[in-house]
């Protein structure tokens, strides 16, 4: 082999790897780009979601109310517990109509799950509202 055959060779084998070098940076400004964009919908994102929460939050007098539990006691009928300005309302919840059950105080409330901590931390609910029923009717 003489030298004029093995330039071509040379050429031939060599001209790939510089198209290669050629392309890294324009490979790297895409990547750079595509990084970019997506840090943008991300940001976009969580600007939305962030909004949207400001957004919801409960406003004028729902912002002091307080559902402390909910009992079904039928296929369409609940019982709440709600407590709004210091008091605690017990509520008949139905798909027509909402009624007030009873109302007590939520510090006699907190007084009562201190004095029953078993029925409250096992959720009761529908004991301690029996009890409840039973002490509003005695005091009648």
């Amino acid at each position: 082999m003489n030298a004029r055959s093995i330039l071509p060779f040379f050429l031939a084998t060599a001209a790939p790897s510089l198209q290669a070098a050629d392309a890294s940076p324009d490979f790297a400004g895409s990547l750079g780009q595509t990084l970019f964009g997506l840090a943008i919908v991300i940001g976009l994102l969580l600007a939305s979601l962030w909004l949207l929460k400001r957004l919801s939050a409960p406003r004028g007098a729902a912002a002091g109310l307080k559902v402390l539990g909910a009992v079904a006691v039928g296929a369409r009928e609940r019982v709440v517990l709600v407590e709004i300005a210091g008091q605690v309302l017990v509520l008949g919840v139905t798909a027509s109509n909402v009624r007030t059950l009873h109302t007590v105080a939520a510090a006699e409330l907190a007084d009562a799950a201190l004095a029953e901590p078993s029925a409250h931390a096992s959720g009761d609910f529908p004991g301690w509202l029996r009890r409840a029923m039973e002490r509003r009717n005695d005091a009648r």
